[in-house]
């Protein structure tokens, strides 16, 4: 007699690389924090020395400023956020508690509309790209060369770049929903489902239940010998 889970029959456990959902989810969190977690450093070396991201007229044709304290503050608060974000997922999918995981599967559905968004931008105003690039410094790395592009191929280029972030977003957004859909049948469960070697499936019913009917019958007969 085997058993089988009732969650395993409607979606798919593993994700890349033949791991489990919940293996992927925890190694997307880690790798999630270790990038806010270098971004931030980044970003606090940026505050205690902000001559070093600033660029003087020589080197750019204008002053250029990396950004300002109040942005700067901004991005921090944001990089701290996102963090803990990540380690509540991390968290989350390692002791299986799934509700930790919503907040990192909500930053990645916004996150994904945002890409949405510029690939919509791109295809609706593609004159936007030139002149964006119109507007970086004159000595800025490649800038001529990226002018010198066709504007059609250019708009081909970043629409298909942006497609395939799109499809590798919309596949990591997947496999977190199957680890949250995982958990939250593991813990939820009440009903499991008994297959026998005939192909007969039997619902048992949940404990509870059970218990109650069984206290309700009469207790039988005392032994007489």
């Amino acid at each position: 007699m085997k058993m089988v889970a009732p969650w395993t029959r409607f979606y798919s456990n593993s994700c890349c690389l033949c791991c489990h959902v919940r293996t992927g989810t925890i190694l997307l969190g880690v790798w999630y924090l270790i990038i806010n977690a270098v971004v931030l450093l980044i970003l606090l070396s940026a505050l205690a020395d902000p001559d070093q991201y600033h660029f003087s007229t020589s080197e750019l044709g204008s002053d250029f400023e990396f950004m300002d304290d109040a942005n700067m503050c901004i991005a921090i608060l944001i990089s701290l956020l996102m963090i803990l974000i990540c380690a509540m997922a991390t968290y989350g999918a390692y002791k299986q508690h799934a509700a930790w995981i919503i907040p990192f599967f909500c930053y990645q559905i916004f996150d994904f509309a945002l890409n949405t968004l510029v690939a919509v931008t791109v295809l609706v105003y593609p004159n936007s790209i030139q002149e964006y690039i119109r507007q970086l410094p004159p000595n800025f790395p490649y800038r001529e060369d990226i002018m010198s592009v066709n504007p059609t191929c250019l708009v081909l280029i970043i629409l298909l770049f942006i497609s395939i972030i799109l499809a590798l977003k919309g596949y990591l957004i997947s496999c977190v929903w199957n680890c949250y859909r995982y958990i939250n049948g593991r813990n939820s469960s009440d009903v499991l489902v008994y297959v026998t070697s005939n192909d007969t499936t039997v619902l048992l019913p949940p404990y509870d239940d059970a218990a109650v009917n069984g206290a309700a019958k009469e207790p039988p007969p005392p032994y007489v010998s």
